[in-house]
């Protein structure tokens, strides 16, 4: 197992790549602080772990409140006294929109999620990675990034390309404490995000493109799943990537380079 007596801070744990990121995490041998805001999800992830000899805990917080998330980490290191890993995956789409359409507040609540979210998780999570070096791994996207034909995710896709930037800055302030940080960049995955995403009078504004038949060349236009993001994050967490650092991946089956 390549992650045998770490201990790792996954946000956005209940569903989708964070959950598919915490349970394979575990079975690598990682204890996992589940950290995100729906009980039933929380418990379900952390029972499957337990029940397959891992160990694992319900972090409940919100990622936008400092307070929240101060604690949420210090309840953490308390139970197991060290972090070693932290996956910066939680974010919502939010409300995508025309500039004129969208309100500040809908604004402020995308920016707030996604980039003071991932500023908190790692800022609460740098005293105690500087104990014995660590990696952060940031989730961004494709959009914001490659892609910026999504449109209306003006909101998301600022606070997707502010994630690289972010990476970027961080991962070089930290480097001397031993500390790795990375941002993996998904397109078309199978979760459950979109559910969540407001979408409003978009045809009025969408500019006409054509894709050759199917979006994502390596598959078909088939979509990846949780998992082979999953997969990219134990890489990104393990001392195979012990050299990497203040990189952004994509993991999207080409679908950027096409779609663009």
């Amino acid at each position: 197992m390549q992650l045998t007596g770490k201990v790792a801070l996954i946000t956005g744990a209940g569903s989708g790549i964070g959950k598919a990121a915490a349970v394979l995490l575990a079975k690598e041998g990682a204890k996992i602080g589940a950290l995100g805001r729906t009980d039933d999800e929380l418990k379900a992830v952390v029972s499957d772990i337990q029940a397959t000899g891992g160990e694992a805990m319900i972090l409940k917080a919100d990622i936008s409140e400092p307070e929240q998330m101060q604690q949420a980490v210090e309840q953490l290191v308390n139970q197991w006294g060290r972090l070693d890993i932290v996956f910066a995956n939680a974010g919502i789409n939010g409300v995508w929109a025309s500039l004129e359409d969208l309100t500040p507040q809908e604004w402020d609540k995308t920016i707030d999620v996604n980039l003071k979210g991932t500023f908190l998780t790692v800022k609460y999570a740098v005293p105690h990675l500087k104990k014995q070096g660590g990696t952060v791994i940031v989730t961004s996207s494709v959009n914001g990034t490659r892609m910026f034909s999504n449109t209306g995710a003006t909101a998301y896709a600022c606070t997707k390309a502010a994630q690289v930037a972010f990476t970027k800055m961080v991962a070089l302030e930290l480097a001397e404490q031993k500390i790795r940080v990375n941002v993996i960049c998904p397109g078309a995955i199978d979760t459950n995000i979109d559910q969540n995403t407001e979408r409003r009078e978009l045809d009025e504004i969408r500019q006409p493109v054509d894709y050759p038949e199917g979006q994502i060349p390596l598959t078909d236009g088939k979509s990846g799943t949780s998992e082979q993001v999953a997969q990219l994050v134990l890489f990104l967490a393990s001392d195979n990537s012990s050299h990497i650092s203040g990189t952004e991946i994509w993991i999207d089956g080409t679908q950027s380079l096409l779609v663009g």
